[in-house]
C-alpha cells in the first residue's frame, strides 16, 4: 500500500487573490523539495515546510491547496529537471545514426544524474519515487515515461534489426537504463564505498557517457545475435 493514500485534488486558491506571488510559491516548492527528500511525504508536514520558508503557517494551503498537492508540484519539478520529454526528443532528433542517438540518450542521463540536480533534493525526491511509487509517478508515467520508452524502444528495435515488441528488445531497453537508474536511487556514499575507483561526479560524465555507450551498444549486438538465432 502507498503512503500517499489520498488522491490529489485540483489546487484551488482563494478567490481574494487571483495573482499569487511566484516568488513565494517558488521558495516554498524548493524548500518542500528538501524536505521531502530529507523526510519522505510521510514524515513532512506543510507547518515545518512553510517555516523553513519562512512563510506563514497557512502559505502551503493558500498556494498549493494543500501538502498533496505540493508534493505533486515537487515531482513534477524533479522530473522536469532531470530529462524532459522535449530534450530527449531534441537530442534524438539532432541525429541521422541509430548508434549516435543512443549515445545521445545516455548522455543526457548521465549528465542528469551527475550534474547540478544529483547534488540537490531532486534525485532524492525521484529515487524515493521510484522505489515507493505514489499517484503522482503513474500520472507521469502516461504523460512522460512511457513517451520515452517509446523513444528508446524503437532505436534499440532498429539496432538489433528486431521488431519493438520483440522480448529482446525490451531486455535489452532494460539493460542500457539499468546503469542510470542506480546512479539514480542508489546512496552514492555506499556506491563509493563499494567501488572505491568509481568516480560519478559531473567532471566523470564524459568517461561514464563512453563507457554506458561501448557496454549498451555492445550488449545489444550480441543481444540481438542470440534473438536471431
Amino acid at each position: 500500500m502507498t503512503q500517499f493514500s489520498r488522491q490529489i485534488a485540483p489546487r484551488r486558491l482563494p478567490k481574494t487573490r487571483t495573482r499569487p506571488d511566484r516568488s513565494t510559491r517558488e521558495r516554498l516548492l524548493e524548500v518542500a523539495g528538501q524536505v521531502f527528500a530529507e523526510k519522505g511525504f510521510a514524515r513532512a508536514t506543510g507547518k515545518e515546510i512553510a517555516m523553513r520558508a519562512k512563510e506563514n503557517s497557512a502559505a502551503v494551503n493558500y498556494h498549493f491547496g494543500g501538502i498533496e498537492n505540493l508534493y505533486a508540484e515537487v515531482v513534477r519539478e524533479a522530473h522536469n529537471r532531470l530529462v524532459t520529454l522535449e530534450a530527449l526528443s531534441a537530442a534524438v532528433a539532432g541525429q541521422t545514426e541509430a548508434e549516435a542517438k543512443l549515445a545521445s540518450v545516455i548522455e543526457l542521463f548521465v549528465r542528469a544524474v551527475t550534474g547540478p540536480a544529483s547534488a540537490s533534493w531532486v534525485i532524492r525526491v525521484m529515487g524515493r519515487e521510484f522505489v515507493s511509487p505514489s499517484p503522482i509517478l503513474e500520472n507521469l508515467r502516461q504523460k512522460e515515461i512511457l513517451p520515452k520508452a517509446t523513444i528508446l524502444r524503437s532505436l534499440v528495435a532498429e539496432l538489433m534489426r528486431l521488431k519493438p515488441d520483440h522480448p529482446a528488445v525490451a531486455r535489452a531497453c532494460i539493460s542500457v537504463l539499468s546503469p542510470c537508474f542506480m546512479l539514480l536511487v542508489a546512496d552514492r556514499r555506499i556506491v563509493k564505498r563499494a567501488f572505491p575507483g568509481l568516480a560519478i561526479g559531473s567532471d566523470d560524465a564524459d568517461e561514464l557517457v563512453a563507457h554506458f555507450v561501448r557496454f549498451a551498444l555492445a550488449g545489444i549486438a550480441a543481444a540481438a545475435e542470440a534473438a536471431r538465432q
